[in-house]
């Protein structure tokens, strides 16, 4: 397995020392953040979702996206993933990441899935996704590009059971799966070893990072409530040292994205962090 970063969790470093600091931790990847920053959030303090230095602009020209391909290309890093925020059923927006995922030479991009709140029917998102998911597949193999659905906590994809049942009508050479057992957690969780193996050769990327239950010091009806939050990796619920066990029994070869959240690290010494303690719990 091999290592990789997801830009999101590094926002206050350049596309420059992003590929110097993933390259000093022995991360052989990138996934690049795709996401517009509005100019009114420029001035505040780097974070991960609003003012993000190290993310590629949907209006960026071919000679701004060589910026990226080349910043890999310098640093010997791979130009693995080109991660949107997609909406379901946006296939013009998943044609133009397809194409700037083709341009900076990256093998997947993060495809829309329909948000779950109990105010629209299950069954009705679930035939929405899979209509956008013929389109995806079909741009999958126009560009050269898989389209990755992820699963994620608060949409109708928030396990392995549930992801698999979108994606196992598609040719899992164009759609497959981004698994990521730190979102599974806010929502409870499955086996992680049964999941893995039903997924089977849907399972196209992993993402690491960790979260937790922690009480909110509140009692309703005479019940605790609870709610979850980021974890360091070693500190939360996913034992990564067993499900990295698990992933190497089902044979996956792929790359370990860290994604962490946790802000226990500067995004420097997070990536050393991360590539360490990964590195430790493979061997």
């Amino acid at each position: 397995m091999k290592l990789s970063v997801f830009t999101v969790a590094t926002p206050d470093l350049t596309p420059e020392e992003l590929a110097k600091a993933a390259q000093d931790a022995g991360i052989e990847g990138i996934e690049w953040r795709y996401k517009e920053v509005p100019a009114e959030v420029a001035s505040e303090k780097p974070s991960f979702w609003r003012n993000n230095l190290c993310s590629i602009d949907p209006s960026a020209s071919d000679e701004e996206l060589e910026r990226f391909k080349r910043v890999a290309a310098d640093h010997n890093l791979v130009n693995l993933s080109v991660t949107p925020y997609l909406t379901c059923g946006d296939v013009a927006g998943t044609e133009r990441v397809m194409q700037v995922a083709q341009k900076v030479g990256a093998s997947y991009i993060r495809v829309g899935v329909p948000h779950y709140d109990g105010t629209a029917n299950y069954n009705d998102l679930y035939k929405q996704e899979i209509d956008y998911l013929h389109h995806v597949q079909e741009l999958s193999q126009q560009y050269g590009v898989k389209g990755l659905v992820e699963i994620h906590h608060n949409t109708i994809a928030p396990s392995a059971g549930l992801v698999h049942r979108l994606v196992s009508g598609f040719n899992p050479e164009y759609i497959g799966v981004l698994h990521d057992a730190g979102n599974m957690v806010h929502e409870g969780q499955e086996n992680f070893r049964m999941g893995l193996e039903l997924l089977g050769p849907y399972l196209a990327h992993v993402h690491v990072k960790n979260a937790r239950w922690v009480p909110t010091g509140e009692v309703q009806d005479g019940i605790t409530l609870w709610r979850s939050e980021w974890a360091p990796l070693d500190e939360g619920i996913v034992n990564w040292s067993k499900l990295l066990g698990e992933l190497k029994a089902i044979g996956y070869d792929g790359y370990l994205g860290i994604e962490d959240f946790s802000g226990q690290y500067a995004s420097a010494d997070m990536l050393k962090n991360f590539a360490s303690k990964v590195k430790a719990w493979l061997a």
